[in-house]
């Protein structure tokens, strides 16, 4: 790919797909993201600008650390619809490990409980996949980035403080049991925003009255914008700095 397909219009704007790796979060992409381009505006405009110029950036909905996947990011006057590509359709690949759980409902945090598997069967596996689709009330997770009294969730669970959760209404388009290898199940997921695929799969766990956690998650989709057509941070840098 050449630098003028990362063409960033001064008028316009420009989204960027990234590939998110693990271990980062959201905010660490839009910080090295914005470093870079920054460095390099002078490349998008024709004179080039005097002086120090100033742009925004920044993500249209946040991925933990431990996801994967696709994360739009928006650049000068895209950022103001940053809400509207939010409010899209999403879509998921992963993993559930069953028979165990976490506070954290992922493998932030260490197993807390265990529980049986020894009763569970493909049938029950799909049956309570299929109960999760339509219309659902879900409460999110302690550890989450939503903020409560101006404070970040996970700030105030890793503090031990107890924080009253009211439910969220959410759609479930699609929940798709792709292998079964107990106590690992992989899954293929469509839903609306504002759904914690971590949350999906402390009730799953709670359905088969067992217990499970996340174990990978890697967003595969954001309304019409897909995984395949995202870059890794390392290529944007790249293409910035050639």
């Amino acid at each position: 790919m050449e630098i003028n397909k990362l063409h960033i219009d001064p008028d316009k704007g420009a989204v960027w797909l990234v590939n998110k790796p693990l271990g980062w979060t959201s905010f660490d992409v839009v910080n090295k993201l914005r470093y870079t381009i920054l460095k390099n505006l002078h490349k998008f405009y024709d004179p080039k600008p005097e002086g120090k110029r100033k742009i925004k950036v920044g993500h249209a909905g946040t991925l933990d650390p431990l996801a994967t996947g696709l994360l739009i990011v928006c650049i000068g006057k895209q950022t103001k619809n940053i809400d509207q590509y939010m409010a899209t359709e999403k879509e998921y690949t992963g993993s559930f490990y069953l028979g165990a759980s976490t506070p954290s409902f992922d493998l932030e945090t260490e197993v807390n409980h265990t529980f049986p598997i020894s009763h569970l069967n493909d049938s029950l596996i799909l049956d309570a996949a299929k109960s999760f689709l339509g219309e659902q009330q879900q409460i999110p997770p302690v550890f989450s980035a939503i903020k409560k009294d101006g404070k970040r969730l996970y700030e105030s669970a890793r503090e031990g403080l107890e924080v009253e959760l009211k439910p969220r209404n959410i759609f479930i388009h699609a929940f798709e049991i792709t292998q079964i290898s107990l106590p690992i199940i992989n899954f293929r997921i469509v839903c609306s925003k504002g759904t914690y695929i971590r949350s999906i799969a402390n009730d799953f766990g709670k359905k088969l009255n067992s217990g499970a956690y996340r174990h990978s998650l890697c967003r595969t989709r954001s309304g019409e914008y897909v995984l395949g057509d995202a870059m890794s941070v390392e290529t944007y840098t790249n293409l910035l700095n050639a």
